[in-house]
């Protein structure tokens, strides 16, 4: 493990050392988003992309319960790890890996059981139906391994391993584009297509991810004889720190959740105003994502570093380390800001021809747009409260921005301002998050606000 990276070198070195490769790893599955969307929207059935559209929250549902063992056991590893205490980071890793597989089991039996429940919950119709019960299906199949993969690539950053966490997320997204065209169009699979191939890059992600585990970790394993040997001697240490795992990894669960939660609603604000809107924003929210998977890979890549140096309560360059993520990540924002206004129409074009879903997916992405530093302001505070174990601020920020504060949003602007009301929920709830943000910070983490010396 490189404690010289987390105790000593430049923070923007340290920085990027750990954030870029996830930042990476998150432009490669942007792309992959793309592509997906791309040949999804090509096959010329715009049933297809709604229904799709209506069902791809699922998918982010896996990835939310992913880490509730992968961030929240980062969280606690990282903090571990800064005591140096490594023995008992190893055995909870092994604890996060296997959480994982049962969890995914369980999904699997609920979500077949009830499937026509979930559909209809979705917004799923007469004409998206087959389509999204297409893509459902396969994608709740495979959600073990979705779901699994989830929690080694947040753990491997822990112990410095950003790069090898890079790989096997780009390892198992390169299988994904290739497979995509091939089911999609060449096999005429269409929804169930794209959701195939995810469940099977995912799988290959998983056996490099468990390769690297077992041959190369020195302070993580997936061997579980090492949770088996501590039963009974060591039950109320192993117990006090699952429940910190799942203190921190469920708010973060529960920011991915409600992502998903967030996309249905406002999908089902937008029914009314017919297909071709909901269309619409789902290619609008997938342009949406170059930034917010960024700010994402910068945010959440710097959490080891973050937890590490709380833990070892090394408070000075822990100050700085927040003043350098907050400007960076703002100045980002405005830069990303402007390029995809710009580019709204263009970037729309890419993945459809329809000039009607062109017109409104741009005016739906530039108002999006307005809010995206503020975006940058709320990943940043919600990172740092899960990697100093701050449970309820990060819990209170993962219900707020696409759940409590976008539902009060999408009510009253739909009450007052209809369709406009609508579009712009999104940006005002940010902008009311953000103000959340800046306060729970000063109030839950006040030795961060002194000055570094």
């Amino acid at each position: 493990m490189d404690n010289e990276l987390f105790e000593k070198a430049p923070i923007p070195k340290a920085y990027f050392s750990l954030a870029m490769p996830v930042v990476l790893s998150m432009l490669v599955t942007l792309v992959y988003n793309m592509v997906d969307t791309y040949f999804i929207a090509h096959t010329g059935d715009t049933n297809m992309v709604a229904g799709v559209s209506l069902t791809a929250p699922v998918f982010t549902v896996m990835i939310a319960l992913g880490d509730i063992f992968g961030l929240g056991g980062a969280s606690v590893i990282s903090r571990l790890f800064g005591q140096h205490k490594y023995a008992d980071g190893k055995r909870l890793s092994v604890f996060c890996f296997y959480a994982a597989i049962v969890t995914g089991l369980l999904i699997v039996v609920f979500g077949l059981l009830f499937r026509p429940q979930m559909l209809t919950l979705l917004g799923a119709d007469d004409n998206t139906w087959r389509h999204a019960s297409d893509f459902y299906t396969l994608i709740i199949v495979g959600s073990p391994f979705i779901i699994v993969s989830m929690t080694p690539t947040n753990l491997l950053r822990t112990e410095g391993h950003a790069v090898q966490s890079m790989i096997g997320s780009i390892a198992g997204t390169a299988v994904n584009i290739v497979l995509n065209p091939l089911f999609i169009h060449v096999f005429g699979w269409g929804a169930a297509g794209s959701a195939g191939a995810t469940v099977i890059a995912n799988i290959c992600t998983d056996v490099y991810y468990i390769w690297f585990l077992v041959s190369r970790s020195q302070n993580l394993s997936i061997n579980p004889r090492l949770i088996l040997s501590h039963i009974g001697a060591a039950i109320n240490i192993a117990g006090h720190e699952i429940r910190e795992v799942l203190a921190i990894g469920i708010p973060a669960a529960i920011t991915n959740l409600t992502q998903s939660v967030g996309i249905v609603m406002v999908n089902l604000f937008l029914l009314p105003y017919g297909t071709d809107t909901v269309a619409a924003m789902g290619i609008a929210l997938k342009i949406i994502m170059i930034a917010v998977l960024i700010f994402a890979g910068f945010a959440f890549g710097a959490q080891p570093l973050i937890g590490y140096n709380y833990g070892a309560r090394n408070m000075p360059r822990l100050r700085a380390i927040m003043r350098f993520s907050y400007a960076f990540l703002c100045l980002f924002a405005l830069g990303m800001t402007l390029v995809l206004s710009l580019a709204d129409r263009v970037l729309m074009r890419f993945f459809i021809a329809d000039e009607t879903i062109v017109t409104l997916g741009a005016g739906m992405l530039r108002v999006q747009l307005l809010s995206l530093v503020c975006v940058a302001v709320v990943m940043v505070t919600t990172c740092t409260f899960q990697s100093a174990g701050k449970a309820l601020g990060a819990f209170v920020l993962s219900i707020s921005r696409q759940g409590v504060m976008l539902a009060v949003t999408l009510f009253v602007g739909s009450r007052l301002f209809g369709y406009t009301g609508v579009i712009a929920a999104q940006a005002m709830a940010d902008l009311l998050t953000a103000v959340l943000a800046i306060i729970l910070f000063a109030v839950m983490l006040p030795e961060l606000r002194g000055r570094s010396r």
